[in-house]
C-alpha cells in the first residue's frame, strides 16, 4: 500500500494528539500521589517532584475559606463542613493542597467536588499574608466544577 502525502500528515497530526494526550494525562496528580510516607515523616513523592513548575489538575473539595471571596483555597480529599482555620480544636488533614487563583473568586459549597487548573509549587513555604504554612501548592489556578 502506497501511502500518499495526506495519510502521512494525517498519521503525523494523530500521533501529535496522542502525545498530548498523554502528557495531558501525565499531569493529573491525586492526593493518594502526593506523598511517600515513611516511618519519621511525610515526604514529597517522586512524582510530584519530577512535574514541578509543570500544569498539573486535580480533584477534590474547597475547604470553607476565611472570608467569601478570595484568592486562595485549601483543596482537600473529602468534604470539610467547618474551616480548620476558625475552629481550635480542628486540624487541616496531612494531605491537602493550598491553591492560588489567578483571580478572586466567591467560595463554594464545600461538598462540591472540582477540578483545578494550574503550575505545581513545591518546598515548605508560610503564606506571609495568612502565615499557613504548606507544602505543596497550584498557583496561578483557575477551578471548575467537575
Amino acid at each position: 500500500m502506497k501511502l500518499s502525502r495526506r495519510h502521512l500528515l494525517g498519521l503525523g497530526a494523530a500521533t501529535l494528539c496522542s502525545d498530548m494526550l498523554r502528557a495531558a494525562e501525565e499531569a493529573k496528580i491525586t492526593f493518594a500521589q502526593l506523598y511517600d510516607t515513611g516511618p519519621a515523616a511525610l515526604k514529597i513523592s517522586a512524582r510530584l517532584e519530577a512535574l514541578q513548575s509543570q500544569s498539573v489538575s486535580m480533584r477534590g473539595f474547597m475547604a470553607p475559606p476565611l472570608k467569601p471571596e478570595s484568592d486562595f483555597f485549601v483543596l482537600t480529599r473529602l468534604p470539610m463542613s467547618v474551616c480548620p482555620f476558625c475552629s481550635s480544636g480542628m486540624e487541616w488533614p496531612a494531605d491537602i493542597v493550598v491553591v492560588y487563583l489567578s483571580k478572586s473568586a466567591q467560595a463554594l459549597s464545600p461538598s462540591q467536588l472540582i477540578s483545578v487548573t494550574g503550575k505545581l509549587d513545591l518546598g515548605l513555604k508560610m503564606d506571609p499574608n495568612t502565615a499557613f504554612v504548606s507544602l505543596i501548592r497550584i498557583v496561578d489556578a483557575q477551578w471548575a466544577m467537575a
